[in-house]
């Protein structure tokens, strides 16, 4: 009979070893843990856009709530009875994020699900989202629609309105909130006209040079949902028909034509293997959460092909993701956000859209 010891240590050898965690559940910690810092406004709203309202800071507070009670500032209104305005700086003044673009706190919120009669605590009181729109509205000018930056306030703008709403801004300009939308399909056409021309052409990828929809922050994905969302409505639907469809399209031809530039990027630069593996996650994560936007909120059915394209998308970010963790970036975020700042905030934000790209189409489709 062995030694107590040795059959104790005959168990612990033969014992099964935990299983690795999954893609998923690594973009899921990493979005929960490292954007969770109350001191960092971007990265909680890339926590609620994984996990909406129930996304907390590590204080316990709502995330919404730690946003707006750290980060939000009030104009006084002048002589005449004005609401004051509310407004986010880009940067707090160490250089963390705060609003890089414009809206885009407000546009978390609102598709977070917050009604807006909902109030949060400032320093100074209550604040409603309504009275956040309200800025949002004053501070608007039409050319956001022509804009890369115009992509956060054109998506919070077009889930307060309908069609045919409209509002005055500061400038004392009437915004149509159609006119703004049909401008905003223009700009995204234009903006993808490269690859629609490749797609025609049945070239197998367009190169990247920072061209039209390549100059957008996160490659434009952003400005795509903002216009997609819009279609929810039918008589959008109906208006734009197959310009709309054609979008989709560039932008499925668009998943094959990058995955291969990302695929001989990685074979070519071994140096830049971490950089190279974000921008997979970034890609493939926003070309998931896109379109899975476009389902859930317009009610839109991929073709057999357009479904390939999904679930290669989503073995993509699955590889991308477990190579990334293969590097050790994922368990040291707090080391490279000292060597490669910027990387480490693209490793929090990425990994929260790419999560929630994943969930999108690893649920049954709402209905």
């Amino acid at each position: 009979m062995l030694p107590s010891f040795l059959a104790l240590l005959g168990l612990g050898l033969s014992a099964t070893p935990p299983p690795a965690p999954s893609a998923p559940d690594l973009l899921r910690a990493q979005c929960r843990t490292h954007a969770a810092d109350p001191r960092h406004p971007w990265a909680l709203a890339h926590g609620m856009d994984l996990d909406g309202k129930a996304f907390r800071a590590r204080d316990g507070r709502p995330a919404a709530d730690a946003i707006v009670a750290g980060f939000l500032h009030r104009e006084a209104p002048d002589a005449g009875g004005a609401p004051p305005r509310f407004y986010f700086d880009a940067f707090t003044p160490e250089g963390a994020p705060v609003e890089p673009h414009p809206a885009l706190q407000v546009k978390t919120f609102v598709l977070a699900g917050y009604p807006l009669t909902h109030a949060f605590p400032a320093p100074w009181g209550p604040v409603t989202l309504r009275d956040l729109v309200a800025s949002l509205q004053r501070d608007f000018r039409p050319a956001l629609a022509s804009s890369p930056e115009g992509a956060w306030a054109l998506d919070a703008l077009s889930h307060v309105l309908k069609p045919g709403a409209s509002f005055v801004n500061g400038a004392g300009e009437t915004v149509r909130i159609d006119a703004v939308m049909d401008t905003a399909l223009g700009t995204l056409e234009a903006a993808q006209a490269e690859l629609a021309r490749g797609m025609k052409a049945g070239l197998p990828e367009v190169p990247k040079n920072k061209q039209g929809i390549y100059a957008h922050p996160c490659g434009g994905l952003h400005f795509f949902q903002a216009v997609a969302g819009w279609a929810r409505f039918p008589q959008v639907r109906k208006a734009w028909g197959a310009r709309l469809d054609a979008q989709v399209d560039v932008l499925v031809y668009r998943l094959g034509s990058e995955t291969r530039q990302y695929e001989a990027a990685l074979a070519a630069a071994p140096a830049y293997r971490i950089p190279v593996l974000v921008q997979m996650v970034k890609f493939h994560g926003h070309f998931l959460e896109a379109l899975g936007r476009y389902r859930d909120e317009a009610g839109w059915k991929p073709t057999p092909g357009q479904a390939r394209a999904v679930e290669a998308a989503r073995a993509a970010l699955e590889r991308a993701t477990l190579l990334l963790e293969a590097t050790g970036a994922f368990r040291d975020t707090a080391t490279l956000a000292r060597t490669q700042p910027q990387l480490a905030l693209d490793l929090v934000g990425d990994a929260c859209h790419a999560a929630r790209g994943w969930d999108l189409w690893g649920a049954p489709p709402a209905r």
